[in-house]
């Protein structure tokens, strides 16, 4: 398909105009700040810097969902050092400035209250954003609502309690929605711009991630931001949007552009591969091995009658589906695979299947230390050159949205109804064409736990999306979680060209460690936040301090 660019060009343009904008003495291509922050076009281009810094977040192996060739990693496995200084922090507080110096500046220009608050709109979404990211993995962060230069006494501020930064995140983004065009206003020229529903989705989000958490956190207050997530869910699911046909094609070109609706918020590439303007490298990092499926992560998913075999922490279910097949007993890499989830088969590739370069043969040598190969977002045109893929990067999609309004319906009562889940699980299932429905008679019946089969939709569906590690830590369930083996796939000689048992770690059913949990551990008293880099407590002269037990 034809790929819109206009976003992407402008862009472009945009970040050429406005560099080294503190010089004394500028071309007469770029401008002070007396000369822009006057026009809709000044703003619009002065947005298009917080687009820019979007981050695309490809890879992500904190969970225990993914395993990269580099080997271990370090949040995964507990053994994360102090920084001095790092990009989860400077990268969101530089997108803050951005914000922030929007939010200011363009107050002179000449343009309607419409107008102006659509752009303010815009800072203030990622400027949400930015703090979202912040919150989630550094807990209490200092809240900085304008620029500062050399002389701010703000540069010594301590941290802000959480749960002010969340009502900070919650207005900005109540007041982003409030201005934002909808998405069926929304031009196509214009598409990759947010929307009202990319802030009500982000509320959405944050609401269940911080209702969650404190619920089962045993802390107070968790209800008011459940309902906010499912209000905000619940808006979201009047705006218009649709489940995109292909489960497969969401993740490559097919899924690009405004006629998916189901897109929120997306990371723009482009425009294709013999014209990258702005690309990436995930194909050759999937065919690299740099987010490997782990048996950990497959384990999640149904069998094709509806019933599992583990639990969402990887242990057995009391009821197993009778297709189960005990793992000492696969007779080959393809066993696990069979009679499942659909989702599976876009997933992980099968061995014989077309994949990287020609059919799938189980191997490690490329790095993939779990033997197992990912496949969704993977696609050819995307691996022709390196860092020329141009696929965009989905932030957002509509299929989250379900899954957060069923998870918190479900939390807030601890029940849900069943039209409720046919709104949002249901549907889900419907696109990729599994006719078993989730139903609270299905789960009496089987003697389920919807809570368990609520949190497994979301597993499955969002897998390889980034979710995984979030997810453990607002479920507090990160150290049943993550101080296991990560497993990979069946050893079978056969299935096996020119390897032997020997080049491998395997446990008793000749499965694959891919990393032994001898190796691995998350500390409760420690490792549900990260640590404070160090620069950011020696430059705030001590008034910001570090998290509990990383000193």
């Amino acid at each position: 398909m034809t790929k819109n660019k206009t976003l992407l060009l402008s862009l472009l343009a945009t970040g050429l105009t406005l560099a080294s904008c503190e010089i004394d003495r500028l071309p007469e291509s770029e401008y002070t700040d007396v000369q822009f922050w006057n026009t809709e076009n000044d703003l619009m281009n002065a947005a298009n810097r917080m687009y820019q810094q979007l981050d695309a977040n490809w890879v992500d192996n904190r969970g225990d969902d993914a395993v990269n060739q580099s080997g271990p990693n370090q949040v995964s496995n507990g053994s994360v050092p102090v920084p001095n200084t790092s990009g989860n922090w400077n990268d969101r507080y530089d997108e803050i400035f951005t914000a922030n110096n929007i939010l200011i500046k363009s107050e002179k220009a000449q343009v309607s209250e419409a107008v102006l608050n659509r752009y303010k709109g815009e800072a203030c979404f990622f400027r949400a954003y930015a703090y979202s990211q912040l919150v989630k993995i550094y807990g209490d962060v200092p809240l900085l609502l304008k620029t500062l230069d050399f002389s701010s006494p703000e540069l010594k501020m301590p941290r802000t309690p959480r749960a002010e930064v969340m009502a900070q995140i919650y207005a900005d983004l109540d007041f982003a929605a409030q201005w934002l065009p909808t998405r069926a206003a929304l031009v196509v020229t214009q598409y990759g711009r947010v929307t009202k529903s990319s802030a009500w989705a982000l509320k959405a989000r944050m609401g269940l991630y911080e209702g969650t958490r404190l619920k089962f956190s045993n802390q107070q207050g968790w209800q008011e931001h459940l309902q906010a997530a499912v209000a905000a869910a619940e808006n979201v699911m009047a705006a218009g949007h649709t489940l995109f046909a292909s489960f497969g094609g969401l993740f490559n070109q097919p899924g690009e552009g405004a006629a998916n609706t189901e897109n929120i918020l997306v990371k723009i590439f482009g425009v294709d591969n013999t014209n990258v303007i702005l690309g990436h490298n995930n194909s050759r990092d999937l065919e690299n091995g740099r987010m490997a499926p782990t048996r950990n992560l497959l384990r999640q998913f149904l069998y094709s009658d509806g019933l599992p075999a583990f639990t969402t922490e990887g242990n057995a279910t009391a009821t197993r589906s009778p297709l189960f097949i005990e793992e000492g007993n696969e007779a080959g890499y393809n066993t696990i695979l069979d009679n499942r989830d659909p989702r599976l088969a876009f997933t992980v590739f099968r061995s014989g299947e077309e994949a990287y370069k020609g059919p799938w043969v189980p191997t490690t040598s490329l790095g993939a230390r779990s033997g197992f190969a990912a496949k969704k977002g993977f696609n050819v045109a995307d691996q022709t050159i390196n860092n020329g893929a141009t696929v965009d990067r989905i932030l957002i999609r509509f299929g989250e949205v379900l899954l957060t309004f069923a998870e918190a319906k479900f939390e807030l009562n601890e029940s849900i109804s069943d039209e409720d889940l046919e709104l949002s699980v249901n549907r889900l299932r419907t696109r990729v064409g599994f006719p078993v429905k989730l139903t609270n008679a299905f789960v009496t019946g089987n003697g389920l736990d919807m809570r368990e089969e609520i949190r497994r939709e979301r597993t499955v569906e969002l897998a390889l999306e980034g979710f995984r590690y979030d997810d453990l830590i607002r479920w507090r369930k990160a150290e049943a979680a993550l101080p296991k083996d990560l497993l990979g796939a069946k050893y079978v000689e056969v299935d096996w060209p020119n390897t032997n048992a020997g080049n491998f770690l395997l446990n008793p059913d000749r499965v694959i460690i891919a990393e032994p949990a001898a190796n691995r551990s998350f500390r409760t008293d420690r490792d549900y936040l990260y640590p404070i880099p160090l620069n950011e407590i020696s430059l705030s002269g001590g008034s910001v301090i570090q998290n509990p037990n990383w000193q």
